[in-house]
């Protein structure tokens, strides 16, 4: 299979960075990255530990991460299975990466660095939705900030509606966990699940 096996081997086949690709490179927001991240509501977070890497969609109403400063962002940890995975993780190893979408543009934004989980009752509050606090907040510390090249999406072809697969090439969740656990109940939870979910957003 010609498994590349050193950095020299793939050195010698990409070459050299351009220059785009090392100035875009920050330590902190600026202001453009500012805006970026204001414009996201959902972000896909990256985390790794003794188990393995995990890496999980967060979105939130309108913005989904809170700049607390030019080097510090803020996550709240809204509802969801409780496998607490990413936090688990967190607790072992700090290091995190983040890739923000924004809908529309194929521009897209990454953020690696060290991140701490707060249940400071102050801060929690101040991320509440619908009076609902989070039960913790992911306090993440700035190491480096970038803007992807827009190039996969694009080839993706994302937000074009023209190339979404349409409702029958995607199965719904409880067919996929009857495939795991016959005798689960596809149906029910499937009937089920958009209310549920409605009900627990927050």
């Amino acid at each position: 299979m010609n498994i590349i096996t050193s950095i020299a081997e793939l050195e010698a086949i990409y070459g050299e960075k351009s220059e785009a690709s090392v100035i875009k490179v920050s330590a902190r927001l600026t202001p453009g990255y500012r805006r970026m991240i204001e414009a996201s509501p959902l972000v896909a977070l990256a985390t790794c530990g003794p188990e393995g890497l995990d890496c999980s969609p967060r979105g939130d109403a309108g913005q989904a991460i809170a700049i607390r400063d030019d080097t510090t962002l803020i996550l709240p940890d809204r509802r969801g299975n409780n496998r607490i995975d990413s936090l688990r993780n967190i607790v072992r190893d700090d290091r995190v990466g983040l890739l923000f979408l924004i809908p529309g543009s194929d521009s897209t934004l990454r953020v690696n660095g060290r991140a701490r989980i707060s249940v400071d009752p102050d801060l929690l509050q101040a991320h509440a939705m619908e009076g609902k606090p989070p039960r913790s907040v992911i306090v993440i510390a700035i190491g480096e900030v970038y803007f992807q090249c827009a190039r996969a999406l694009m080839r993706a072809r994302l937000w074009d509606p023209e190339y979404w697969p349409g409702a029958e090439a995607v199965p719904s969740p409880g067919s996929l966990m009857q495939e795991i656990k016959r005798d689960f109940d596809s149906r029910t939870y499937d009937r089920e699940w958009p209310e549920r979910a409605k009900n627990s957003m927050w």
